[in-house]
């Protein structure tokens, strides 16, 4: 890292985001010793202003920024850290400190629905869901009806293992219908939303 420390009197601006929803968490400044620091517990530290001190987040709350990944921006002169936090990261305790809600919401399903479209549009050969698309809706939604008994029968076991995973094969099989369908599971969180206000 080439950061430039002498735009800002010694400090340069940290974004802090969490590593799996990307929300930004907060933001605060390091100067050379707090980036050291950092790297060197693998726990965000900044350098406060006003006490003019190094601080740990969560050195006092317990609610720490264990760090994944530091990356610089192009003019080296703002870091960007991808962060793990172990609780609520504002002092308020919101989960960040623009009172945004912190959770990973349906990140990866949208993933999963630009594949699936993927698949539909391009229908490349021994994919999986392509041969679903091929077989058309009954034999789509007969594959959501298995799976949606597969899970009941597995939340009557203790297996936790065995019901997510046929948890997460209904939800795959659920997109698919809903792609063939012409929808999106964006248009389902639309009408739960809708639902909710």
């Amino acid at each position: 890292m080439q950061l430039d420390f002498n735009k800002l009197n010694g400090l340069v601006p940290a974004i802090v985001q969490d590593s799996k929803t990307k929300t930004v968490l907060m933001v605060g400044f390091m100067n050379q010793e707090a980036l050291h620091k950092t790297k060197e517990i693998g726990l965000v530290t900044f350098y406060s202003r006003t006490k003019n001190r190094l601080w740990t987040k969560g050195e006092e709350s317990g609610n720490h920024l264990k760090v994944v990944e530091i990356l610089e921006d192009c003019d080296n002169d703002t870091l960007l850290i991808k962060a793990m936090p172990t609780g609520p990261v504002c002092h308020t305790g919101q989960d960040t400190c623009f009172s945004e809600k912190n959770s990973l919401g349906t990140g990866f399903l949208d993933v999963l629905q630009a594949v699936i479209d993927q698949r539909k549009r391009d229908m490349p050969a021994g994919s999986y869901t392509t041969k679903l698309f091929e077989k058309g809706i009954n034999k789509i939604a007969q594959k959501v009806g298995e799976e949606a008994v597969e899970l009941v029968i597995e939340s009557k076991d203790n297996n936790s293992d065995l019901f997510i995973n046929e948890a997460a094969d209904l939800m795959y099989h659920l997109i698919v219908l809903l792609t063939a369908k012409g929808f999106t599971i964006a248009d389902v969180a639309q009408v739960l939303e809708n639902r909710h206000t």
